[in-house]
């Protein structure tokens, strides 16, 4: 690789030079009616779509006003509470929620059995696509990995010109059915020629769960309990779809319309969902909640855990961003559906490992956040803790190694991503291309000589 610290003064003037031309004055989104983020100042998304496969409540009208309440997350006209209440801790949610989103309806027990069945019979990676893909250039970014592994997937699909509906579907099937293999194997290939770790390539067994095979894999003994299989499921089937205007959904919806492939939309969801600000948030709370431990004397004395959750807010400890990680959400004001269901299921996993501690720890500053939030802030809408603020704690206590949290959310996600490029494909025939204001000033040429 060329040696680029020799160019890092030029780059540095390319970088004056690149930013000082894209500056755009902030009062100028306003004067315009630009929207920025899609969203109105308000926090309301900007419409660009319709859809059946998920709705999101977060507020209700009341008497002619819109009034938030407790937040409510529906897969296809299904209350999520409903779906994880009907598996009484016995069955496993995962298949049965694909195929609701990706079919419409609830499979009754033949037609899940033989999803399921479908499920595992396509848990099959190309000839020595392991040691000739996934174990090339290991590397920490797992997203980047399972991005990769994706794209090249293409390279092996012999209907990757067919653009029919029939395929498509099949195709989403498969890398529904195959991202768990390509996240973990990602994972040792990265564990072993680069950590130095021992090397375990465990392959599915086809009367496992999707939650059961990825912790079956990723362990070298592939043993794990039913709570573990479980939590894991639980989580698994809440961060599997949440509407159509999310980051990576919406970029599914964007990339769709252009005519692309499967593959191609689908490394491009991943693409975004990589991004902190999206499906990497899990990952800056266990390093917040680290940072509080290291710096808290006694994390279970709220006044001390409220006084650093203040100086995390004013920009004054952490990353000094101002952000306390988990708390808040671009559409839920009184409470994440997905967060308060999922928090049950944390309580059971933390007093099995034996880890209450560390969940009254959490507890804690689930409680105390949006007090501190709401003091130094003003804010349009409530404050409260989202999925994110309990999953990366749900994943250390499973033993997941962190550079998996975002490939777990992608495990989960690519059903509801699924879901969305097919109704993409069966109802709209038009690119989606939205508009940008030119604020650019028009400038005479001047040949080379003259400038």
């Amino acid at each position: 690789m060329a040696n680029y610290a020799e160019i890092e003064n030029e780059a540095k003037r390319y970088l004056d030079i690149c930013v000082d031309h894209d500056k755009i004055q902030p009062e100028l989104y306003d004067q315009l009616g630009v929207k920025r983020g899609l969203r109105d100042k308000d926090g309301k998304g900007v419409l660009t779509g319709i859809t059946h496969i998920s709705r999101i409540d977060a507020f209700k009208m009341v008497d002619g006003k819109k009034t938030p309440c407790e937040g409510k997350l529906w897969y296809r006209g299904y209350n999520v509470y409903d779906l994880i209440r009907g598996l009484h801790g016995k069955r496993f949610g995962f298949e049965e929620a694909a195929y609701l989103l990706l079919m419409g309806e609830l499979p009754n027990a033949g037609q899940l059995a033989e999803f399921s069945n479908v499920l595992s019979k396509c848990r099959d990676l190309p000839s020595n696509f392991t040691r000739d893909v996934i174990m090339k250039a290991p590397t920490k970014d797992l997203m980047n990995s399972l991005t990769r592994s994706v794209l090249t997937l293409a390279s092996y699909d012999d209907t990757i010109g067919d653009s029919s509906l029939q395929t498509q579907l099949e195709q989403c099937i498969k890398l529904i059915s195959v991202f768990p293999m390509l996240a973990v194997y990602g994972y040792h290939a990265y564990n072993y020629y680069v950590n130095g770790e021992s090397m375990y390539i465990h392959r599915p067994q086809p009367e496992l769960s999707t939650a059961e095979n990825l912790l079956q894999m990723l362990r070298p003994d592939r043993s794990y309990t039913p709570l573990e299989a479980h939590v894991l499921d639980t989580a698994l089937l809440l961060h599997m779809e949440h509407g159509g205007g999310n980051n990576s959904t919406f970029t599914t919806r964007v990339v769709t319309s252009s005519g692309s492939d499967t593959y191609s939309v689908m490394a491009a969801a991943l693409s975004s969902l990589k991004g902190p600000k999206h499906g990497g948030a899990n990952i800056k709370v266990m390093e917040m909640c680290d940072d509080i431990r290291a710096h808290v004397k006694d994390v279970a004395d709220d006044d001390e855990l409220k006084a650093y959750l203040s100086k995390i807010v004013d920009k004054e400890a952490f990353d000094r961003k101002g952000l306390i990680y988990g708390m808040g959400h671009a559409v839920y004001s009184l409470s994440d559906p997905r967060a308060v269901v999922f928090k049950g299921f944390v309580q059971q996993l933390a007093e099995a490992k034996g880890r209450k501690k560390d969940f009254d720890f959490y507890n804690a500053i689930e409680r105390l956040a949006p007090q501190v939030i709401a003091e130094k802030r003003h804010i349009y809408k409530g404050v409260s803790t989202n999925v994110d603020f309990y999953s990366g704690f749900v994943y250390n206590m499973l033993d997941i190694p962190v550079e998996l949290y975002t490939p777990i959310f992608a495990v989960a996600r690519i059903v509801g991503w699924s879901a969305h490029r097919m109704e993409e494909l069966v109802n709209v025939d038009k690119i989606i291309r939205p508009a940008y204001e030119s604020i650019m000033q028009t400038r005479e040429y001047k040949p080379l000589e003259e400038r």
